[in-house]
């Protein structure tokens, strides 16, 4: 959060490590937040009560003392007295057995001085501070029942005391008369909420607990009956909560301190004052000893003092429902944003955070929103998805190879080493096919969501690789989960596309390719399936394979029957992996076992199970391929046979009569072979299990043209001054790409995985941070470590070097900043200091263009900035950082772009920004597999950007290159890295000029966002 505003909300969320969860931190707050309000009515209702028997009693005095003198005004109150002793115990009794505890009401007292006229005057108000209260029993308050008319009729002339738990004067500065009619408010005095704002952080963070407030007072004119009666009726809606049910009509009292002073030691309600002393009459005041008078005023004074605070927080609680209730949003938004003189407050998941406007921007409210001048254009894709996935890679004959990852489907041309991109799908990939024109593709999708929530259906798209039109789009909400398999048909030309879904039954269905309809549809099985494929001479007769089974299955008249591959005396295998078609027509599969299987027809034994029997499908062959698992086979021209080695990574080439002629191994670095392509019958394109597809032929051996990361990345950091990037991630890769060449400079193995990373200004080492609390440093030549240290034991999240690379700072998840010295050109290290200060784990950090500063974001929103050069300082006031120019702009939350926060954004759904060098925009990674693009500076709500897709899972991370001519974008499952090229630009100067002149100019519409 925006530094010690946070303790504006009374109590930080989060901020308790006894609580780290987020949703039991906002349970904790309401509750306290409730607990104060029912004290505060409590306290309110008591002093209604108070006041309405006072205004009870002064009707009838009116009536019976038309002349009355003071001593005998003092006899009849101790007739009084004696006379309702006994009623007010049994009221008190029925009280406490409520469960409320009333304050004392027995020093009441005030002497009624009647006027010569016949009139009564005004009673005398006696100053509070002379009373010595008590919370015994026999003095405890006497609440005025509904049915207490009749009695009170029956009073003597001579009952004047005013019976008040809660005196009105208390909240007034002594020396201050209260006259007839008029009642004391409390006020905030304005202008000084910034001040409050750091105390009440100050008491949360442990430090100093009596600050000084300052208070003003005004007087009012009295509250009419109308606005009585509605604070009686909301006094009864609270009556569950442990408040007596009997309450009598009577004005509210408003409460105002009137000079500086502790909340400690400011008179509360029911406070003890000292001053001039004044003899009193109390119940049963003889049967109290000096020792009972002195441990009932020390507890009653305590509760003063804590009434006090309550009353003083009151008004507190009172604008923080306000401004939440003002910023919002919409019913179910949980952002929102709330603007007040030169600071806006925003709002996310409930908490308040509060952004200063520069000096630059005289008019916030009129600036305009408008889109960046420039776009962005998918120039690259790094990365194939072979971990998870079979059969998707093919060879064109434009020279392409098709394959995917992530949402796009890339064609890469393999001597000309150039993309195209077909990127009609709205989520992951999941399976390829190619047509017998080896012209048109077929895709399908996995479901997935958008950011609403809304499901996303899988589908199959039919689309030409010429054109990268779409053709077909099939199966729109029919398929479940996702689509598994693919295959056309070939003996007639492709008219019939074959496809299996995820579902548990995994639906098998027949679709016709010009119409796009259904033809049949079958389930399949339970069980996991691979693969499926027409036979090639007869489209009637299609396979599957997948676990512990085969299935031949016959299409006729509209139905689809199925037979299971019989395995006889044969080891039944855990997986069939694979399955081809020999030229014979023989169907070979490859199996877990590391066999291949040839399979063939065998007539019905009608002599064994009679004249009903049928034909069925036999082992015929069985051939031993591969140490583990066969994952791929593939039939070359003449007969000739591929298959591809799991366990031993191994390329094997078979006769047409399954003799082993020659074999190759492949990198272990590289992984095993998932699948195999032919080019032109020697050279081919092998693609592999850790996400790489190889280029070469059996006797050269064979080289990577595309690699990859094979888990989830989070590290991105790009060069100062050289097309390069680096990132890191899961699989404990360090990768450095070329963004000009496309292609992998080299990689690296840890021991651990990487999370952040950043190059030295100097462009000659890189930091990376790790899970661990480990940090190396890497010489970007020779690859070596050349530094490293740990810091704490929890995983680092971000690394920033200062602008001139003379500090290091390191963000931890244990929640604190390292700081470290940086000498010898970014190879030695010292700690400088560490900034401690926030409640939960840093997430984003920036330095200042001067190198003195830090402004830092954590898990729980806070924006705190730190005073680097003064021994790594918190800087409590946070105004005078607003107009402090940031070197880079990283911080997901900040005034500069507060407008890229969609509404009903929950804290979670940005995940990375950056700002560009020009700083003329800003790049934005959401957890909802989008890259937007925003006008730099963003600082008003619902701001128009570009949104560009591509990724198939959360996207971790965004970076522009040193010259601001490509964006980088990194995701997270899908293991992808997407490379855009920023086309546009020119314009009007620096951010700072643009705030200025959009601020000064008039507002007109805003365009809405693309």
């Amino acid at each position: 959060m925006d530094g010690s505003t946070n303790s504006s909300d009374g109590a930080s969320a989060g901020s308790s490590p006894e609580f780290p969860d987020q949703a039991s931190m906002m349970e904790v707050r309401l509750q306290a937040q409730e607990d104060e309000i029912i004290l505060l009515k409590s306290s309110l209702a008591d002093a209604l009560r108070r006041i309405d028997f006072h205004d009870r009693i002064i009707p009838l005095l009116k009536q019976q003392l038309i002349t009355v003198n003071p001593s005998a005004a003092r006899e009849l109150n101790q007739v009084c007295c004696s006379e309702r002793c006994a009623s007010s115990q049994k009221l008190l009794s029925s009280s406490t057995s409520d469960g409320l505890l009333h304050p004392s009401t027995s020093q009441m007292s005030d002497s009624i001085v009647a006027s010569e006229n016949g009139h009564i005057g005004n009673p005398v108000l006696p100053d509070s501070r002379s009373r010595s209260a008590t919370l015994d029993r026999s003095t405890q308050t006497v609440p005025i029942a509904q049915g207490m008319d009749a009695e009170l009729d029956r009073v003597p002339v001579a009952l004047t005391r005013v019976v008040q738990s809660l005196q009105l004067e208390d909240a007034l500065p002594g020396g201050v008369p209260l006259a007839e009619g008029t009642c004391g408010k409390l006020y905030r005095i304005e202008g000084l909420e910034h001040e409050y704002e750091d105390e009440e952080r100050d008491e949360e963070g442990g430090g100093e607990q009596d600050k000084e407030l300052r208070w003003t007072s005004v007087v009012e004119e009295p509250i009419q009956p109308s606005v009585i009666s509605r604070l009686q009726r909301e006094d009864f809606q609270w009556d569950a909560n442990g408040a007596p049910e009997e309450q009598s009509p009577g004005p509210p009292i408003s409460l105002a301190a009137t000079k500086d002073q502790s909340p400690a030691a400011h008179p509360g309600p029911l406070s003890p004052h000292p001053g001039e002393k004044k003899p009193l009459l109390r119940r049963n005041s003889e049967k109290l000893g000096k020792e009972m008078q002195e441990r009932q005023k020390k507890r009653l004074e305590k509760k003063a003092a804590s009434s006090a605070n309550l009353l003083t927080r009151s008004s507190s609680l009172e604008n923080r429902a306000k401004e939440m209730i003002t910023g919002a949003g919409s019913p179910g938004s949980r952002r929102g944003t709330y603007s007040q003189g030169h600071s806006i407050k925003m709002f996310i998941r409930g908490r308040p955070i509060t952004m200063y406007v520069p000096a630059n921007i005289p008019n916030y409210e009129d600036l305009k929103m408008e889109l960046p001048s420039e776009k962005l254009e998918l120039d690259w894709v790094y990365g194939y998805r072979g971990r998870d996935c079979r059969a998707n890679l093919y060879f064109l004959p434009t020279g392409e190879a098709v394959y995917f990852i992530a949402c796009v489907v890339v064609l890469y041309h393999i001597n000309n080493r150039t993309q195209r991109h077909y990127r009609k799908h709205t989520d992951c990939v999941r399976c390829l096919t190619l047509h017998p024109d080896k012209v048109r593709v077929a895709s399908g999708q996995m479901a997935g969501v958008d950011k609403d929530g809304k499901p996303l259906q899988p589908c199959v798209h039919i689309w030409d690789s010429t054109t990268l039109v779409t053709l077909q789009q099939i199966g729109q909400g029919t398929f479940e989960r996702g689509v598994g398999s693919v295959a056309f048909s070939f003996a007639d030309s492709g008219a019939f596309l074959c496809v299996i879904d995820d579902s548990n039954e995994h639906m098998l269905s027949v679709w016709d390719c010009s119409k796009g309809t259904k033809h049949t549809e079958v389930k399949s099985t339970n069980e996991a399936v691979f693969a499926v494929e027409f036979n090639p001479s007869d489209s009637t007769n299609i396979i599957t394979c997948g676990k512990s089974h085969v299935y031949f299955w016959t299409l006729s008249a509209g139905q689809l029957t199925k037979k299971q591959g019989i395995f006889g005396k044969y080891k039944k295998p855990k997986f069939i992996q694979c399955f081809i078609f020999s030229l014979t027509g023989d169907v070979l599969t490859g199996d877990s076992e590391g066999n291949i299987l040839t399979w063939g027809k065998s007539a019905a034994d009608v002599k064994t199970l009679g004249k009903g029997a049928k034909e069925t499908f036999q082992i015929m062959r069985q051939t031993r391929a591969h140490e583990g698992s066969v994952f791929t086979l593939c039939t070359l021209q003449g007969g000739a046979l591929l298959s591809g080695g799991g366990k031993d990574r191994k390329i094997i080439h078979w006769s047409a009569d399954l003799a082993p002629e020659r074999e190759c191994e492949i990198p272990e670095n590289l992984g095993a072979v998932r699948t195999i392509a032919d080019v032109d019958g020697e050279e081919l394109l092998v693609g592999t299990t850790r996400n790489a597809i190889l280029r070469g032929n059996f006797s050269d051996g064979f080289v990577a043209i595309v690699q990859g990361h094979v888990d989830e990345m989070w590290g991105l950091a790009t060069h100062p001054s050289q097309d390069v990037f680096l990132t890191c991630g899961h699989d404990r890769q360090v990768c450095l790409w070329n963004t000009e060449e496309h292609k992998l400079d080299w990689c690296t193995i840890l021991e651990d995985y990487g999370l952040c990373a950043d190059f030295c200004p100097n462009g000659s080492v890189v930091s990376v941070g790790l899970n661990t609390g480990r940090w190396l440093i890497l010489d970007l030549l020779t690859r070596e470590v050349v530094s490293e240290s740990t810091d704490g034991n929890e995983q680092l999240s971000v690394m920033r070097y200062s602008p001139d690379g003379s500090f290091l700072a390191v963000g931890s998840h244990d929640n604190f900043i390292y700081i470290y010295n940086v000498t010898e050109k970014g190879r030695r290290y010292a700690r400088f200091g560490k900034c401690n200060g926030h409640s939960s784990f840093i997430t984003h950090l920036d330095w200042s263009k001067d190198g003195k500063y830090i402004m830092s974001n954590s898990g729980d929103y806070e924006i705190l900035y730190w005073d680097v050069a003064a021994g790594c300082k918190l800087l409590r006031n946070r105004f005078d950082s607003k107009d402090r120019e940031w070197a880079s702009y990283t911080c997901v939350l900040g005034f500069h772009v507060m407008g890229v926060w969609l509404e009903g954004s929950d804290g979670t759904d940005i995940n990375a920004l950056c700002r560009s060098h020009s700083e003329k925009m800003v790049a934005v990674a959401d957890d909802f597999c989008k890259v937007h693009l925003f006008q730099y500076p963003c600082p008003k709500p619902k701001a128009p950007s570009y949104k560009y897709e591509g990724h198939g899972s959360h996207v971790t991370n965004v970076g522009f290159t040193h010259s601001d001519s490509h964006l980088l974008s990194i995701g997270g499952k899908d293991t992808c890295i997407l490379q855009w090229r920023v086309k546009g630009g020119g314009g009007m100067g620096d951010s700072r000029e643009r705030l200025a002149s959009s601020s000064a100019s008039a507002s007109s519409p805003e365009p809405f966002a693309s």
